[in-house]
């Protein structure tokens, strides 16, 4: 996936407001082998199993309740992305599911994103390019990428992703510039594909 070429200046997050929602059980985090990664995973990658781990986290879903999910990232993200994705439960911010990439078939991306699931490592490269994609090293997290396609010259991905082109839209679960989902990732340093000129990434976050 291409890289971020640039970032508007970081926006004060405002913050959530009152909610009576219930406290999200705490994340848990764990080790993960070579055999738990899957086909994600293979000798040759740029990080080893022992530099990744699996956190387990509460979302909202879009049915408004609290689900259970799981995301691998790179050992040094954790704590931030464990502070992230609280803020987007407070924020109401609805992800559809959260699992990790190697319960596709062959760790496939495209059906990953079809299915409109939020992950984060996979070794994989930039399509079109012999370099690594920051999901290679558990650095990236795609959130809904379904309803946030990746748009490039006419084309997009995923392939079921056509009526979502329509940036005008603004049902729950998609990404604009200036949200306040967009800019909890933002104010902590990370990246949005969203910014990019071309390709344009809605779904994508990266924190070298």
């Amino acid at each position: 996936m291409p890289q971020c070429t640039g970032a508007p200046p970081p926006v004060e997050v405002p913050a959530p407001a009152p909610s009576t929602r219930e406290r999200p059980a705490p994340a848990t985090i764990a080790a993960v082998t070579a055999a738990e990664l899957g086909a994600t995973w293979r000798p040759g990658c740029p990080v080893t199993p022992s530099q990744l781990r699996r956190v387990t986290l509460t979302h909202l879903g879009f049915d408004a309740r609290p689900h259970r999910g799981e995301l691998i990232v790179h050992q040094d993200l954790v704590e931030p992305v464990v502070a992230i994705f609280e803020r987007l439960y407070w924020l109401e911010f609805p992800i559809e599911k959260m699992r990790p990439v190697a319960h596709y078939s062959k760790a496939d991306d495209q059906l990953s994103m079809q299915d409109n699931n939020t992950s984060a490592f996979n070794c994989r490269r930039i399509a079109g390019s012999g370099n690594w994609a920051q999901h290679a090293y558990g650095r990236a997290i795609d959130v809904n990428p379904l309803l946030n396609p990746m748009v490039d010259h006419g084309k997009f991905e995923p392939k079921n992703a056509k009526v979502y082109l329509d940036r005008r839209r603004i049902e729950p679960g998609l990404l604009h510039p200036g949200d306040p989902a967009v800019r909890v990732f933002t104010d902590a340093g990370w990246r949005w594909g969203g910014n990019w000129k071309s390709p344009v990434d809605y779904q994508h976050f990266e924190r070298r």
